[in-house]
């Protein structure tokens, strides 16, 4: 493709009409940061389908500088674009972007691009609310240093139709690849067998746009939620995924869903660590806690699991989207450096998508606290280390330095509160001096809280005031508790295989007593069931309070 046709006989004098006509246009001609120019040939680029157009990719070298007049030696070809992004495509009016790098026939062209493995699919994310630039680019820099794969990205400026855009975040798209979320191709004739077992991706998000499908989970994210969780097929993609497929990989999360909810959960062999790789959990919610990302475990949250041949152990990531992160944020205790996102639930339970009870069910296990306490020092004391974290937000803003001025020209809007700002800087440097005094108080407030942490007791609710009579059994048993006045207390019955077969929610929301913290409370089981052995659990602020059995003669 001649290179003069897109830049010098369109795009240049494109740009030079643009710059005259509008004061508001920045005029780019050279950058230490990779130069990306779009040409949609008069299309409009929208939300949905993608539509064709040409990108060319200036890119000299680490060191060296990139000029407009430059050729395009990084990607000189077709491409398919259209805007992303839920929220932000509908408030910022700098748009991010998919992209599909194509042949002529409109087939992908998998290539390599800014130094990334190669693919076709690839992000060109906008940073606008976030005004430091560089909130998602430091999360996914901090994620893969310790996780199995975090998507790679550059900084890079561009212009689409002449027209200067700012400084955008290139960015891998999350999928199966050997070179991004490595696991094993399913392929439509694969319906039986350790063929059928992976691999999958699977995301817990907003619902919005085209090709979406799932299923809801069939518990509630905590007890009497009104929410629900949906899980998303993000690979194979809905339009793809066969009925097997779609039955096996349902029928593992919601063998899974059980199991949480079983009093078993955290049995060594029998339990959570037989289904999921309980290290990937862990990583997952430091990275996500560290930077308080608010949209934690409830959104952006993906799920991955490879065939029962190759690791058939549910993972969790990669990480994604955190520009509402590092206190960038006014609601839902979003701004301040203390708290533990976690417990979103009980902060905000009436948003409309809450944290699925899995992570919170977790921290009641003294193992897992135990392992996350572990993981949280021994990253303190290396790659988390303050001088480590200030010295990756210093590389970050030292790269895109340059280029700030451009971009804040383009989008003057430092001294605005853009939603959902908790904090206004009036300039980019003063921007990367909050972020680092507030990771700083952040990672210190982490420090102090898993200090404080104590695994819990391995036998929930021994030694609490729980009265049970008669145990054993025949028709009737009553289990005499302790709650909190103005709460909501979910009690299960399980059977000897942990299957729930009963259960009821005492709603005391609206009790108040000025005497007492807590009241008793009586709960009272008629049970048409088969003599057996049988399992309680008593659940009320997200957590299991009490637990045991139960013996029906």
């Amino acid at each position: 493709m001649n290179r003069k046709i897109y830049f010098s006989l369109s795009v240049f004098l494109l740009i030079i009409a643009f710059s005259e006509a509008t004061s508001a246009q920045v005029d780019l001609q050279d950058s230490n940061l990779p130069i990306i120019i779009i040409d949609t040939e008069g299309a409009t680029i929208s939300d949905e389908p993608k539509i064709s157009a040409h990108m060319g990719i200036i890119d000299n070298g680490v060191g060296q500088r990139n000029a407009i007049s430059d050729p395009f030696n990084a990607y000189d070809g077709l491409i398919g674009i259209e805007f992303r992004g839920s929220s932000s495509q509908q408030l910022y009016d700098k748009k991010s972007m998919a992209v599909e790098t194509r042949l002529a026939d409109g087939s992908n062209n998998n290539v390599s691009l800014l130094g990334m493995p190669a693919e076709n699919d690839w992000v060109l994310y906008g940073p606008y609310g976030d005004k430091s630039l560089i909130r998602n680019a430091l999360a996914y820099q901090l994620a893969g240093l310790i996780m199995d794969y975090a998507p790679r990205t550059r900084f890079c400026e561009v212009i689409i139709n002449g027209e200067y855009r700012g400084i955008y975040l290139f960015t891998e798209k999350i999928k199966r690849d050997d070179n991004r979320v490595n696991i094993s191709k399913l392929k439509l004739e694969d319906n039986e067998g350790d063929e059928l077992t992976g691999g999958y991706i699977l995301k817990i998000d907003k619902s919005t746009g085209s090709g979406v499908g799932g299923w809801d989970s069939n518990y509630p994210p905590q007890s009497g939620a009104w929410q629900s969780t949906y899980f998303q097929y993000h690979y194979p993609k809905p339009e793809n995924i066969t009925d097997s497929q779609r039955d096996y990989i349902q029928g593992f999360i919601n063998d899974f869903d059980d199991l949480m909810q079983s009093p078993d959960f955290a049995d060594s062999i029998s339990g959570y660590r037989n289904y999921i790789d309980y290290t990937t959990f862990i990583d997952f919610i430091l990275i996500n806690e560290m930077c308080k990302n608010v949209d934690a475990y409830r959104l952006s949250t993906f799920l991955y699991k490879d065939k029962n041949s190759v690791d058939g152990r549910l993972k969790v990531g990669p990480v994604w989207d955190f520009n509402l992160g590092f206190g960038n944020v006014n609601f839902c205790a979003g701004p301040s450096p203390e708290g533990w996102v976690l417990d979103y639930n009980s902060i905000c339970p009436e948003d409309g998508w809450l944290i699925h009870f899995w992570w919170k069910r977790f921290m009641t296990d003294a193992f897992f606290v135990s392992e996350i306490k572990k993981r949280w020092k021994e990253l303190r004391e290396s790659l988390f280390s303050d001088e480590s974290v200030v010295a990756y937000i210093d590389e970050l803003a030292s790269e895109i330095d340059e280029a700030t001025n451009r971009n804040f020209d383009k989008w003057p809007i430092l001294n605005e509160e853009v939603w959902p700002n908790s904090y206004v800087g009036g300039s980019h440097n003063n921007e990367i001096s909050f972020l680092k005094d507030w990771l700083y108080e952040r990672m210190e407030w982490m420090d102090e809280a898993f200090n404080q942490l104590e695994p819990p007791y391995q036998g929930i609710g021994e030694g609490a005031e729980i009265l049970i009579f008669p145990n054993p059994f025949r028709d009737q048993v009553v289990l005499e508790f302790e709650a909190p006045s103005n709460s909501k207390v979910t009690i299960y019955l399980y059977d000897a295989l942990g299957q729930v077969i009963d259960f009821q929610v005492v709603d005391l929301s609206g009790t108040f007593f000025t005497n007492s913290f807590k009241q008793r409370y009586g709960f009272t089981w008629s049970s048409s069931s088969p003599p057996g052995m049988y399992f309680y659990s008593i659940i009320y602020w997200d957590e299991v309070q009490y637990m045991g059995s139960l013996l029906k003669y």
